[in-house]
């Protein structure tokens, strides 16, 4: 059952949310510096993109050395306490949310590879799926290629790559090249040699990746730009889809396409805009508050109604609630307050119980809803369970009137490129498409979705995945 599957369950409604796999973080210098004070203010930074485990790489003196554990960033860093050791002049960081292979220690990244000897020549950091690996990792296993994971596409990606270098003359770009010809799916990969660091993004740029620089010659790869931001560096760009970043010792940058340009289509997760990026990042250099904000205002134009209050779910539905106020001219208030002291180890097999976890997590301003007309806005709506038990107490609280509006389309399918989503059984959009059925299934008086035109507009292009929304992806499942 999925409560023995996921222990930590408390996280922002855990049940009722869709999760990103893992945030990922790099820095290069052609100098030493102090990498493990870099690498976890990057990976705290990324936290919101995966709390089940989290490691690093450093290199150090043409040494890589990795180290991860179960837990969250600043509790993994905290049992560290020769932290010198760990100081050299290039790291990789991933902080783990899991879609595929489970919660072993196994399955944790980095991923490393080591020569005859023993020693780690090369280590990746990976975030997204492949919808081949099964097939690539029965066929490299058939060769004698050896797998420590119980199943990781990441670490397909790392297999593939060092057979490429002993069949490349050990060349991290044409390993790359070669590797990405196989690979099919969502990927932002940072790779750290003993010389150099190479980031490459897949075709449709489904999963996020951008770099920056700490000075002039250190380099910075980040999920999102709030982790450029977390070591005082500055933001230059987005990875493209499609291209491979390469920085090494001698100073230098390359820039390549590893697909001709038409081959390239740009499909962007919407996703980041919606829930999963932090407010304060930019994604392909639009600001995610900003977005998030604007879908509150479609949301009142799409649909007003008089109320006395706007209120929003924390914390990704808040910016929306502050939209719709500015454009409705009703007044945003943060009645739900969210206790952020809440521990991670909450294990409950009763769903009553994992339900009344909403009460725990978020508690309203009694006075502020007694008789009063309310509208209420989160960033989506997934199964239901956190809305309706959110809308319960709304209404044991004396609310008059509860009008719900989502800052997202309905949800009608999973999503199998680097989210961890329900299946379709379990999506209330799904089931329910009249949406009618769902205003009686949260007991409200009025349901409204943002629609996927405003979606698009606010967005500016389609140059988005909105296959949750549609159905259509931008790369099918084999």
């Amino acid at each position: 059952m999925i409560y023995q599957l996921y222990p930590y369950i408390l996280n922002n409604n855990y049940f009722d949310k869709f999760h990103d796999e893992c945030g990922i973080f790099g820095i290069y210098s052609p100098y030493k510096v102090d990498t493990f004070s870099l690498i976890q203010f990057g990976l705290f930074a990324l936290q919101h993109r995966g709390q089940e485990a989290c490691g690093f790489s450093v290199l150090q003196d043409g040494f890589i050395i990795s180290h991860k554990s179960e837990g969250l960033v600043l509790d993994f860093f905290r049992k560290i306490s020769n932290s010198e050791c760990y100081h050299g002049n290039a790291v990789i960081g991933h902080t783990r949310y899991s879609t595929e292979g489970g919660q072993s220690q196994k399955n944790i990244q980095p991923f490393f590879g080591e020569d005859p000897y023993g020693k780690s020549i090369i280590s990746i950091v990976h975030n997204g799926n492949l919808v081949n690996a099964t097939n690539i990792r029965n066929e490299l296993e058939s060769k004698g290629i050896n797998f420590i994971s119980e199943y990781s596409d990441s670490e397909v990606i790392l297999r593939l790559i060092q057979k490429y270098l002993s069949e490349s003359d050990n060349s991290l770009e044409k390993a790359i090249q070669k590797t990405t010809i196989d690979i099919k799916g969502a990927y932002s990969v940072i790779v750290l040699m003993d010389n150099k660091m190479a980031a490459f993004r897949d075709p449709n740029g489904i999963r996020p990746l951008c770099y920056g620089m700490l000075n002039e010659y250190t380099y910075i790869f980040s999920s999102e730009t709030c982790g450029i931001d977390s070591v005082g560096g500055f933001y230059v760009r987005d990875v493209l889809p499609g291209e491979m970043i390469i920085v090494d010792q001698k100073k230098s940058i390359q820039f390549s396409l590893f697909t001709e340009k038409k081959n390239t289509k740009k499909r962007i997760c919407s996703f980041e805009y919606i829930y999963f990026s932090r407010p304060d990042s930019l994604i392909e250099n639009i600001n995610v508050y900003k977005i998030r904000e604007k879908s509150g205002e479609k949301l009142y134009e799409q649909h007003p109604v008089e109320a006395d209050v706007v209120i929003g779910v924390p914390d990704s539905g808040v910016p929306a609630s502050i939209g719709y106020s500015k454009a409705s001219g009703i007044p945003f208030k943060p009645i739900l307050v969210k206790n952020k002291y809440i521990g991670r180890s909450f294990i409950l097999p009763k769903q009553e119980m994992r339900e009344k976890m909403v009460n725990l997590k978020l508690n309203p301003i009694l006075d502020e809803i007694k008789g009063k007309r309310i509208v209420i806005i989160d960033d989506s709506i997934v199964r239901g369970t956190t809305s309706r038990r959110l809308v319960y107490i709304l209404r044991k609280a004396g609310a008059k009137e509860i009008h719900f509006r989502s800052a997202s389309p309905p949800i009608i399918g999973p999503c199998y490129l680097g989210v961890n989503t329900p299946s379709k059984k379990d999506l209330i959009s799904y089931n329910h498409i009249d949406k009618k059925n769902i205003e009686k299934i949260l007991n409200v008086d009025s349901l409204e979705f943002l629609s996927m035109n405003n979606l698009i507009d606010i967005l500016g292009s389609i140059h988005y995945c909105f296959g949750c929304f549609t159905g259509n992806y931008p790369v099918q499942k084999n």
